[in-house]
């Protein structure tokens, strides 16, 4: 993972980092990746994984989501996950750390299995380390074991289980809780 510009821990979008690893580009949000956003976050099996994403997904709902994020509103410095080979837009999902290491990220379903995922949390990972987080911290719901195996390959630690509500879901669901401790 190569970081190429940017600083600071809580980067707003102008000078947020550019992320490259060996398949991904992980780069600001931008309102031109509306179309394929929606695209994948209005598939129900993608909403269901996420706390925040809802299904089904209401007109506006990414153009709004996107201002959030660009005006500062949004809690979280959010990266738009770009695949590097592909032709056109390759927006293919979305990673996020909060102010207080909380990290979140969804990929379209169609990227599932690909590795993409653990590529670009890892990423997240070295980045939020070399900003100097002492610690982060991510959660995925008990039926998403796959998205449990990413957080393990970028170097989590399971550290307990609880329960979150989903707005796709319309109720909370059991999840497990994960923490990667700086110098660990």
């Amino acid at each position: 993972m190569a970081l190429m510009t940017g600083n600071g821990a809580a980067a707003q979008a102008g000078d947020q980092p550019v992320l490259v690893t060996g398949r991904l580009r992980l780069r600001p949000i931008e309102p031109a990746d509306a179309g394929l956003m929606r695209l994948y976050a209005q598939d129900a099996r993608v909403a269901r994984m996420t706390r925040n994403i809802p299904h089904p997904l209401p007109p506006g709902a990414t153009e709004s989501y996107i201002g959030a994020v660009l005006s500062g509103a949004a809690r979280e410095t959010v990266w738009a996950v770009e695949h590097r080979a592909s032709d056109g837009g390759g927006f293919i999902g979305v990673v996020s750390l909060g102010r207080k290491g909380r990290i979140g990220y969804w990929l379209g379903a169609p990227f599932w299995s690909t590795g993409f995922a653990t590529e670009a949390v890892e990423a997240l990972v070295s980045h939020a380390l070399e900003q100097g987080y002492p610690r982060l911290e991510a959660e995925v719901f008990q039926d998403n074991p796959a998205s449990a195996r990413v957080l393990t390959k970028a170097g989590f630690a399971y550290v307990g289980e609880g329960e979150g509500f989903s707005i796709a879901r319309g109720a909370t669901a059991p999840v497990w809780h994960y923490a990667l401790e700086a110098g660990q």
